[in-house]
């Protein structure tokens, strides 16, 4: 099947690659000019594990391919995926220009029928938007449908290649059988592709995701309970886990999600409430919590150092906002760096894959080890604030050698209790006794 993507951004580059890892014939299409010449020379322009061996592959192959011509992209295509930006406007509300920019010049180039997929998070509505704005230009025959992405960075790969389920919002045969063709691939093993209407696929989006971030600030507010009453939070999250009607997943506490889904998809949920008159009080809520969250380790931080952080300096592991990843959107990491330096301290980072994103954002402000053992010279304390595997079993003595003192404040229960008091450690994480 041919297929074109819009965007080559993280979701449209992996899809694109996806796709044409089971044989399809792909063009993505981005008016990056450069960004399109480092991908067609073979550079990915993302970290995600898995990604670049079937890219270059799939490049070889010439079953992938770059354009910065949008009419030349879609030329062949069968299906067009529009995998573009829709960040949050300061109400919350998802700005739909980049979408809707597009579909607006697809209504001066469409010359046959094509399928036309919204893969971009957007609100109820916007297939019926996308669908009026092309035919302000367009007569012929068309389907615009919705086809939400589900993955997760760090594992988009396997997400994409071996979904649970795949949501298509098309009320149309025609298109519905054109995508059943393309996805039977990825659901050999009888995962479910769920056809509804356009509406509803829409916002299983925005209600999957705004569900998953309700769970994280649950049991984070669950933590900062068990703080007060002397509870073990992942003795909790066990007891609670194991009834299949909660499930494991996404009961792990910590300094808060991040990311470009979960922050935008709360609020634009709660501002498409409000625009149907709707009070969404438990994703406003949610959204709270995870604010404070971001910083819940300052107080114990400033409390360890008698209320005076000016000339201290804090090293960090970690700064992506979460592990597998160098996406640093709304990480809250960058959160508390930014309230430690307004308190007078002084700042050393190691990530695996995130520095360079972060210097765009602190420059030299603060400091950027090569590793994970430099970053803690001459610390007062080490902040742990993304769980990399790397840092889960480190070598105790080189970190006692170069912290100038025993102190570790630990946003994501990286490290043992027990062992933590066996080494002597002043150890503080979230939920947890010491």
């Amino acid at each position: 099947m041919k297929i074109t993507i819009v965007g080559t951004g993280y979701v449209g580059l992996v899809s694109g690659t996806c796709f044409a890892e089971t044989g399809n014939d792909v063009t993505c299409v981005d008016i990056d000019s450069e960004k399109v010449t480092k991908l067609s020379g073979g550079n990915i322009t993302i970290y995600e594990p898995g990604l670049e061996k079937i890219f270059l592959r799939n490049l070889k192959e010439e079953r992938l391919k770059f354009t910065t011509n949008l009419s030349e992209g879609i030329k062949n295509a069968d299906v067009i995926f529009l995998a573009l930006p829709t960040p949050s406007g300061e109400d919350g509300s998802a700005d739909l220009k980049y979408v809707l920019g597009v579909a607006n010049e697809l209504g001066k180039i469409l010359t046959g029928y094509k399928v036309i997929v919204n893969k971009s998070t957007v609100p109820v509505g916007t297939v019926e938007k996308v669908r009026n704005t092309i035919l302000a230009n367009y007569y012929g025959e068309f389907d615009v449908i919705s086809n939400p992405e589900f993955l997760r960075e760090g594992v988009a790969v396997d997400d994409f290649m071996k979904p649970d389920r795949v949501v298509i919002g098309t009320m149309s045969e025609r298109a519905r059988s054109l995508m059943s063709k393309l996805y039977s691939p990825y659901v050999r093993q009888g995962n479910p592709i769920i056809f509804m209407d356009e509406k509803s696929a829409e916002l299983t989006k925005y209600a999957a995701n705004s569900f998953l971030a309700t769970k994280i600030s649950f049991i984070n507010e669950i933590a900062q309970l068990c703080e007060r009453v002397g509870a073990d939070v992942d003795m909790v999250r066990r007891g609670i886990g194991s009834d299949e009607r909660v499930g494991k997943r996404f009961l792990f506490p910590g300094i808060g999600y991040g990311g470009s889904c979960f922050p935008k998809d709360v609020k634009a949920l709660i501002k498409s409430a409000g625009d149907v008159d709707y009070d969404f009080k438990i994703l406003k809520s949610v959204e709270d919590v995870n604010e404070l969250q971001k910083l819940h380790l300052l107080p114990k931080i400033k409390t360890f150092f008698f209320n005076n952080l000016k000339g201290k300096h804090f090293a960090f592991w970690g700064l992506a906002f979460k592990p597998n990843t160098d996406d640093i959107r709304e990480a809250p990491a960058l959160y508390l760096i930014k309230s430690l330096i307004a308190e007078g301290a002084t700042i050393a980072v190691f990530d695996p894959e995130a520095m360079d994103n972060v210097k765009q954002v602190f420059g030299n402000s603060i400091v950027f080890a090569n590793n994970q053992y430099t970053a803690l010279k001459g610390a007062d304390a080490l902040i742990i604030a993304t769980e990399w595997s790397e840092f889960r079993t480190p070598d105790f003595s080189k970190i006692e050698n170069e912290l100038s003192s025993k102190a570790i404040f630990d946003g994501r229960n990286v490290f043992d209790v027990q062992q933590m008091k066996e080494l002597g450690y002043h150890y503080e994480s979230i939920g947890r006794p010491f």
